[in-house]
């Protein structure tokens, strides 16, 4: 196609969901756009999900890149690196970055990702409290391991048992404190997260559930955390992993429609016919995503509409989570809290430390959840997908597709 008569696409981020939209649309259409692409961070696309490894001294940052710079180059993409956009005119369809650069568009995808909640308490912003979010994050971390000391982990969630591990690796002594009562309550039951932290503590780290920060203590920096019942923690680091936020802020200044996150419909369109969004900056019928799954999904659908090809829907599916944390293996999948009529399925093998539980409703698999042995995971999310009658091998369920399929 002559490059005269190609549309401009702006994509804003440079992470994972946009250059994933980015690929499955160059696959569909090479030559419809000319691309360019603003990034906030002063490097190409890289793995978010690579950077515990790196943290633990696992993998270098070369090892996490997706896209080096030959490949913007080679499919034509101009990429503003370190180059935020901080606003759109709808109006005039452009977009102004932090250098001042202006960019026309014919359509804008919004790739602007999420960021971490800092809880918003005394000392929050003290030199030494960090999130667990980019490349910058973990550099920081990794300063802090070098001159050892204390951490505090704040958030019990995959990220943060994440981050616990990598520090407690690079040689720092690590306390993971958790609002609730439960480790990873999220995607585990309260007996799997009991088995998770006794094999946690066993490998050295600290686990204080049901605790909440009231203060970050220190003059020049961190120096400890205060909780709610007024009891300290000496503290040389302190890592906020207690959720993420969508970064919308952009959006809303622009008169997008924002909620939690940018609403889009079913083609990820926003409210505006010329703007797109996918990943962890979007709400789709309520619900906010922060899993590689759906927003590998979304970007398929949204890749289809720019080409042109406007065949697709984004449909939100049950999702899996193969979780590993410090080399305990565990899989998560469906609804696992279970409701009205609904019956649980358990084996505990203590010895080999094996732990399932299924989640059935009307002689469906409707969750489960997996510690020690994972590797039936993927077939009973099958079934949970399929929403599979299991009536004739109800009994033999827990032991697997090789007594279930024989039968």
């Amino acid at each position: 196609m002559d490059r005269s008569v190609r549309q401009q696409l702006v994509v804003v981020g440079n992470g994972m969901a946009g250059m994933r939209t980015v690929e499955e649309l160059l696959a569909l259409a090479p030559d419809k756009y000319d691309i360019t692409v603003f990034g906030a961070e002063p490097r190409v696309n890289y793995n978010r999900i690579m950077l515990s490894p790196v943290l633990a001294g696992e993998k270098a940052f070369e090892d996490i890149v997706l896209h080096a710079r030959a490949w913007y180059a080679e499919h034509g993409i101009t990429l503003h690196a370190g180059d935020p956009v901080v606003a759109i005119d709808r109006q005039r369809r452009t977009v102004r970055a932090a250098s001042g650069r202006t960019v026309a568009y014919d359509r804008l995808l919004l790739a602007t990702g999420s960021q971490p909640f800092i809880v918003p308490v005394p000392g929050s912003q003290l030199p030494g409290v960090v999130g667990f979010r980019d490349l910058d994050d973990v550099e920081t971390m990794l300063r802090a391991a070098r001159a050892g000391g204390h951490a505090v982990v704040i958030g019990g969630g995959l990220l943060g048992l994440e981050a616990a591990n990598g520090l407690l690796r690079r040689g720092m002594e690590v306390t993971v404190v958790h609002l609730t009562d439960s480790l990873l309550n999220q995607q585990l039951d309260s007996d799997a997260s009991l088995l998770l932290k006794a094999a946690l503590e066993c490998r050295g780290l600290r686990i204080q559930l049901s605790s909440q920060t009231a203060a970050i203590l220190g003059a020049e920096r961190v120096e400890g955390v205060r909780f709610a019942d007024g009891s300290e923690c000496a503290a040389d680091l302190v890592v906020m992993a207690a959720g993420v936020r969508p970064n919308v802020a952009l959006a809303k200044e622009a008169g997008l429609h924002v909620e939690r996150a940018i609403v889009v419909d079913d083609t990820l369109q926003t409210y505006d016919p010329r703007i797109y969004a996918v990943g962890e900056c979007v709400q789709h019928r309520k619900n906010t995503f922060g899993l590689v799954a759906p927003i590998w999904d979304q970007a398929r659908v949204c890749a289809a509409h720019l080409a042109g090809l406007g065949h697709r829907r984004y449909v939100q599916q049950a999702t899996a989570t193969k979780l590993k944390v410090t080399g305990i293996d565990l899989y998560s999948a469906g609804d696992i809290v279970g409701g009205a009529g609904s019956e649980d399925l358990v084996l505990r093998d203590r010895r080999s430390g094996v732990y399932k539980r299924l989640v059935l409703a009307d002689n469906r698999v409707t969750g489960a959840v997996l510690y020690g042995d994972v590797s039936d995971g993927p077939w009973y999310f099958e079934l949970i997908q399929r929403r599979a009658d299991i009536t004739a091998f109800r009994d033999r369920l827990l032991f697997g597709p090789a007594l279930c399929e024989a039968a």
